[in-house]
């Protein structure tokens, strides 16, 4: 038993570790990989709960994606299975920009056309598990109704708090407009974590919030000087990492803590990279202090999001059973493909495409996903060699 239940966490870590080195795009992109390989591929996790574990992530402060992604983990796992999940999904690029951090100064990412490719590629992933989780999330016209009204509120009014608002007034529709179960109602994946430990989570949550600035003005440590910012900024962030990356330029450029031109090399870089996009922190940690300041930054920035996931899961898995829940999560889930669809848009689109030869590359690496059935990873690397190709003419 033990030795299938160590197999079983490996085989997690394994999996994780392969979309952390081939999910690039944004925190939604990663949405769209973690749908092809958790649900599609692996079946660890059905449909439904995939969305319920997405919105709830959307209603959390932190790393969305990587919440998801932990959340899957536990449903495989238990606690050690999100554990498991969260470090293969962020040792590549925590490690690339920690390297980088040591050994360079700046790298303009735009003079890379390869990496226009794996933008497109990830605008692919999206466009696909959208459309995937829309045939069974929004089955009729009002669910089709509210998946519109979220996507056309995201791309006219994108503000911080925009998705928070759609999924609540996305809930309410819910509850005033289903009165039965529009999909066939199978039996929900659980995630495998207990009240006792999630009551011990939220509990550690808003102790360090509300303690670490205390300490922090008392203690004249360096790393506390470096923990406390970082976990402040991980654990106020709505909207997944994009969002991140400014408040902790805030943090440290104005205040003389990092040189401008510093930041900017490790901001450049890291939307280059796959994986979660809070890996930045171990950016800054490396450029203030070392491989310890790392691990740190990685420490901080995480940890408010896993502490308020594991916090909420015990909760949510209950809840989601509710028969009122049920109804709110049918405009939830539709919602959810909306916010999906616009991240189709804006971010990825308008980062992607160019010119007629981009949209000619997303519509190969498309059919190669949708019809051709191709696993993901060998669309990465189609649109890699493709990007490339498209660069040198």
């Amino acid at each position: 038993m033990k030795e299938n239940k160590f197999k079983n966490l490996v085989d997690i870590f394994w999996v994780a570790t392969k979309l952390g080195l081939t999910s690039f795009g944004g925190p939604q992109a990663h949405l769209g990989y973690f749908h092809a390989e958790y649900v599609k591929k692996r079946k660890w996790i059905d449909d439904k709960s995939y969305a319920d574990l997405m919105a709830l992530a959307q209603f959390l402060p932190g790393p969305s994606s990587s919440q998801v992604g932990i959340g899957v983990g536990s449903a495989r796992g238990g606690v050690l299975g999100g554990i498991m999940a969260f470090l293969g999904f962020t040792w590549p690029s925590a490690l690339i920009l920690t390297l980088f951090a040591h050994f360079a100064q700046s790298l303009d990412a735009s003079t890379h056309t390869w990496l226009n490719g794996l933008r497109i590629v990830s605008l692919a992933i999206v466009l696909h598990a959208a459309l995937g989780m829309a045939t069974k999330l929004t089955p009729d016209k009002k669910t089709k109704a509210i998946a519109l009204g979220a996507l056309v509120t995201l791309l006219v009014w994108p503000t911080r708090f925009t998705q928070v608002i759609i999924l609540t007034v996305a809930g309410i529709l819910g509850l005033i407009c289903f009165k039965t179960p529009l999909h066939v109602e199978g039996k929900n994946t659980a995630f495998n974590v207990s009240k006792t430990f999630g009551t011990t989570c939220l509990a550690l949550f808003f102790m360090l919030l509300i303690a670490l600035p205390l300490i922090t003005a008392h203690l004249d440590q360096q790393w506390l000087n470096l923990f406390n910012p970082i976990f402040r900024s991980g654990a106020l962030v709505f909207g997944g990492g994009h969002v991140v990356l400014p408040l902790l330029e805030a943090e440290f450029v104005p205040t003389g803590l990092m040189a401008s031109d510093v930041f900017l090399a490790g901001f450049g870089l890291t939307q280059a990279m796959p994986g979660p996009l809070f890996t930045f922190a171990a950016y800054i940690g490396t450029v203030m202090n070392g491989i310890l300041g790392a691990l740190i930054g990685i420490g901080a920035i995480f940890l408010p999001g896993i502490l308020l996931l594991y916090g909420c899961l015990p909760f949510w898995d209950a809840l989601r059973r509710n028969a009122l829940i049920k109804r709110a999560l049918m405009g939830l889930n539709a919602a959810v493909v909306g916010t999906l669809l616009a991240a189709f848009y804006q971010p990825i689109w308008m980062h992607s495409i160019f010119n007629p030869v981009d949209f000619a590359l997303f519509a190969l690496l498309f059919a190669l996903l949708a019809y051709w059935k191709l696993p993901p990873w060998i669309v990465v690397v189609a649109g890699a060699i493709g990007g490339f190709l498209i660069g040198m003419f």
